[in-house]
């Protein structure tokens, strides 16, 4: 299983990133994909979950309305859009799986919301 993400970054607050987190390594299609963030100090927290065919969605309360999570099964991608950023989601955001009872975070990608 290999998990990479990409599209992290300086923005100011208000601001809007996308996230994306190429996956390979095991049948995309049939697995929910998660993204956590973890701040230094702190544990990590999933942001958000979508179902394996993106009918469902579930986002962290302090996350709702401002990130979607969207994939797409023909290029194994998940994405996060994130819109309104405020400094508190100031974090490494990571890409997550569960296969077969193992949890998968990729490398992660840092999200830094700054003026």
């Amino acid at each position: 299983v290999q998990l990479v993400e990409s599209g992290g970054g300086l923005v100011q607050p208000g601001g809007s990133l996308r996230l994306s987190c190429a996956a390979s390594g095991f049948s995309f299609i049939y697995y929910s994909m998660s993204w956590g963030r973890q701040v230094p100090g702190k544990e990590r927290e999933l942001v958000a979950t979508i179902a394996s065919d993106g009918g469902s969605t579930n986002y962290l309360d302090s996350v709702k309305g401002r990130f979607t999570i969207s994939r797409d099964n023909r290029k194994n991608t998940v994405y996060l859009q994130m819109n309104g950023l405020k400094p508190e989601d100031t974090a490494v955001y990571y890409c997550y799986v569960s296969y077969y009872g193992q949890n998968y975070w990729g490398k992660g990608t840092l999200v830094t919301v700054s003026s």
